[in-house]
């Protein structure tokens, strides 16, 4: 059982670790890929306005933007996928190292 916690242990801390990365290379490399080939749109600002910021005469902000925010709903689609073809790829390896147990008895029935 104490390997089976330390395994789970590790597991946590492995996809936390490669939700951070994955969060790095989506947002700072693959997006602005995309973004590049559909026209310079960067999808992390992208949304719906559903009521403008009323703003006073000094310049502050007396009530902000009420808004959906699709672009990073689809920022966060995309790392998902990454991040959970990344955790399928180590344990699908993981899974192929492991040496298989023999189930036939010591005289090969």
């Amino acid at each position: 059982m104490t390997g089976n916690v330390i395994d789970l242990a590790v597991a946590v801390l492995l996809a936390g670790a490669v939700g951070l990365v994955v969060s790095g290379f989506v947002n700072d490399i693959m997006m602005p890929i995309v973004g590049y080939f559909t026209g310079g749109v960067d999808f992390s600002d992208m949304q719906i306005v559903l009521s403008e910021a009323i703003v006073a005469a000094d310049g502050t902000v007396e009530k902000p933007a009420s808004a959906i925010r699709y672009g990073a709903w689809v920022n966060s689609i995309i790392n998902l996928i990454i991040v959970g073809f990344v955790l399928f790829i180590i344990v699908k390896a993981y899974n192929q190292n492991q040496n298989p147990t023999s189930t036939t008895g010591p005289g090969g029935t």
